[in-house]
């Protein structure tokens, strides 16, 4: 399985001519390409830099085989065109060409209790790679790449060193990185590393940028 980090919280997955695009957001330039391409998208949450609403409905147009996935919250901004937008939570499990697709928790972090907390679900992709969102979110599974938030409003380092070592990963790539400058982001990543704190090999991928998971 091959992986490619795009801007921001933006992750495709390609397997056996498949490919799998999570959180195609605002921040992505490519989003709308990356959906017309794919068999499946995956979407945590409703924030539009994990959900860019009108690429969705382009690729969908486009791509009669396309099928998205998301929180209630999404499809309803959506709509359902022949039921290829398809509403998930906590406990499904599905197929996407030759990704397995668990899904696992319920809410977003807390970004401050006067702001309202909204539904956030993470996905294991193939047993392997978990991407959880918005959320510090433990899977309570064995997880070989982690996908690890290290900027935004909810995020705090103490949290998120805590997180790695709950999750225990072979090794963890940083996502959800546009708020921190290059310094912010190593600093960021040398705390979560192998040599910091999170005790466990931390990648920074450019955009673009492709890795065999």
């Amino acid at each position: 399985m091959q992986l490619t980090k795009y801007n921001h919280a933006t992750v495709v997955l390609e397997q056996d001519g498949t490919t799998l695009v999570i959180d195609p957001g605002v921040f992505t330039p490519e989003s709308a390409d990356l959906v017309r391409a794919a068999a499946g998208v995956l979407i945590t949450h409703e924030h539009p830099d994990h959900v860019d609403l009108e690429a969705l409905r382009a690729g969908l147009a486009a791509q009669p085989d396309l099928v998205v996935r998301a929180p209630q919250a999404v499809v309803d901004q959506l709509g359902d065109p022949d039921g290829r937008v398809v509403a998930v939570s906590a406990g499904d499990s599905f197929d996407v060409g030759p990704f397995p697709v668990r899904v696992f928790g319920t809410e977003h972090a807390v970004i401050h209790p006067d702001v309202p907390t909204i539904a956030n679900v993470g996905y294991l992709i193939g047993g392997t790679v978990f991407h959880p969102g918005d959320a510090y979110l433990e899977p309570g599974v064995p997880v070989a790449t982690l996908l690890v938030p290290t900027s935004g409003p909810w995020t705090k380092t103490e949290h998120a060193v805590d997180y790695v070592r709950a999750v225990a990963p072979e090794r963890a790539v940083q996502i959800h990185e546009l708020l921190l400058s290059e310094v912010g982001q190593q600093m960021t990543v040398g705390m979560l590393g192998e040599d910091g704190l999170g005790g466990v090999p931390v990648s920074i991928l450019p955009a673009g940028t492709t890795i065999a998971v």
